[in-house]
């Protein structure tokens, strides 16, 4: 009785010391993975709200829902704020490839980064989150589904949609970890 007590302590004392052992990568598999989820749910809510929207309104016509907010739906051809969105449609494939390669960087990135920088962690997955539902859009319909139009009076912010809105969260939270990180220099 008494050996297997000892080795049941010296199996748990090996486990322990293994387990600080292990490379950072390994620590954030577990972690990673919390973030990916919010990523998931990035996609699934953005692709589920582009359905919608799709099926819903009718295209290029404005339904009012507030004074500066309107839900237009509208097939956006190129890049953020319709950047090549006049190109013969070569951009379609081109900026499907580089999405995918930097969400591969990104998802690298998200398993190397430690448990404690969950503020840098949350802020990839959203941008994570965010260009790979408009990556399934353009990769789907040859074209990004946006259908948010902000506004004050003639002047109108260009459309987006929720993959958009998660992009630029991340990158304002990334911008603010850099400075944050700067400051602690």
């Amino acid at each position: 009785m008494k050996k297997i007590k000892e080795r049941n302590n010296e199996a748990a004392s090996k486990k322990e010391a293994a387990s600080k052992n292990d490379p950072p990568l390994q620590k954030g598999k577990t972690n990673a993975l919390i973030w990916l989820r919010l990523s998931l749910f990035v996609i699934v809510l953005d692709q589920l709200s582009k359905i919608w929207a799709s099926a819903t309104l009718e295209l290029q016509q404005p339904v009012a829902v507030l004074a500066f907010f309107d839900l237009t739906l509208l097939h956006n051809y190129g890049a953020a704020f319709g950047f090549l969105g006049t190109a013969d449609g070569w951009q379609r494939w081109f900026l499907s490839a580089l999405a995918v390669v930097i969400c591969g960087v990104i998802v690298i990135w998200l398993g190397r980064i430690k448990r404690q920088q969950w503020w840098l962690a949350c802020a990839l997955a959203l941008v994570l989150g965010g260009a790979l539902g408009n990556v399934l859009d353009r990769v789907m319909y040859g074209y990004v589904v946006d259908f948010i139009d902000i506004y004050y009076q003639q002047w109108h912010w260009p459309a987006f949609n929720i993959a958009d809105s998660a992009i630029s969260i991340g990158a304002v939270m990334l911008i603010i970890d850099a400075l944050r990180g700067n400051a602690e220099r």
